[in-house]
Parts: structure tokens; C-alpha cells; sequence
């Protein structure tokens, strides 16, 4: 049979409405988001958020994987410019992106989309890294853009400060 990443997002997707419908705080949407992800896409070898925690710095929050970077400044690798920009990173070849950070130096493609709360502010974003070059594509872009939307800028969530 072959790997469809679509079913595989639609599947996923259920999965976490049907996990999630009551719940509001964050840190457990994250901590759900990464595990259903992980165990449905064979690609994802490291999968995570990184959490906006002073101005223009994020820290690691939950993930699975090997041990991801503590601190990324924004502006800094993949995490960092998508921080900055606002905007999804999808990198086909992480050692070809200007100043990317090895924390793990199997990742070889990765994708980041920043998270969002209901008033527009940064939060977030989630990382996802694979061991392959080219693994994330349009596809994991709408997707994972959706999910983080939903269960995010879409829904109430208790604010927790670090």
C-alpha cells in the first residue's frame, strides 16, 4: 500500500478534533499535535514547538525527537526566520539554508509554520524535521497550516507564561 500524505493529514486531523474538542490549554494541544503527527507520518523524525518566550527569542516546548536547541534567537535558522517573517519555512535541504542550526545534525529537510493565537499574536512555531532531503512539500505546507489555525487561532486557549 502505498503512503498518501493526504489521507494520512485527513486521518490526523479527525483524530486530533476528536482528542481536542474540550481542550484549551496549549501546552497539552501541542504535546497531542506532536504525538498524532509522529505516529502517522513515517518522515517525521524530529517534531515540535518552539515557544515564543521573550521578544525575539524562542525556547524549546514540547516535542518528540532527539534533543532539539534550547534557545533560537529570531532571525536564526529555519525556527528563527520563520519566526521573524511570520511566515512557513519550507526547506528542501536544511545544510543549503543560510545560517541554519544542526541541532541534530540526521535532519536533512525541514518545515516550520508559525502558530498564531486568536489575537494574531506569535506564540509559536512548530517545527517538523526529516532525515530525507525533499520530504516536505505544498501538501505538509496546507496541512500543517490548517491544523495549527484551527486548533489555535480558531479556539480559546488558557495563556500560560513562562
Amino acid at each position: 500500500m502505498t503512503f498518501s500524505k493526504t489521507k494520512a493529514y485527513e486521518l490526523s486531523f479527525k483524530q486530533l478534533q476528536n482528542l481536542l474538542k474540550t481542550e484549551d490549554n496549549w501546552i497539552t494541544k501541542m504535546s497531542t499535535i506532536n504525538c498524532v503527527l509522529k505516529t502517522n507520518f513515517p518522515y517525521y523524525f524530529w517534531v515540535g514547538f518552539y515557544l515564543v518566550s521573550e521578544p525575539q527569542k524562542l525556547i524549546v516546548g514540547p516535542y518528540q525527537g532527539t534533543l532539539g536547541c534550547l534557545h533560537i534567537d529570531f532571525g536564526k535558522g529555519v525556527c528563527g526566520a520563520s519566526a521573524k517573517t511570520r511566515e512557513t519555512q519550507l526547506v528542501e535541504d536544511v545544510h543549503a539554508f543560510p545560517g541554519h542550526i544542526a541541532c541534530d545534525s540526521a535532519s536533512n529537510s525541514e518545515i516550520v509554520v508559525p502558530v498564531f493565537d486568536p489575537q494574531k499574536n506569535l506564540i509559536a512555531v512548530f517545527d517538523v524535521d526529516s532525515t530525507e532531503k525533499a520530504s516536505f512539500n505544498e501538501t505538509d505546507k496546507i496541512w500543517l497550516e490548517k491544523i495549527l489555525v484551527h486548533f489555535f487561532e480558531r479556539s480559546e486557549i488558557r495563556n500560560l507564561n513562562f
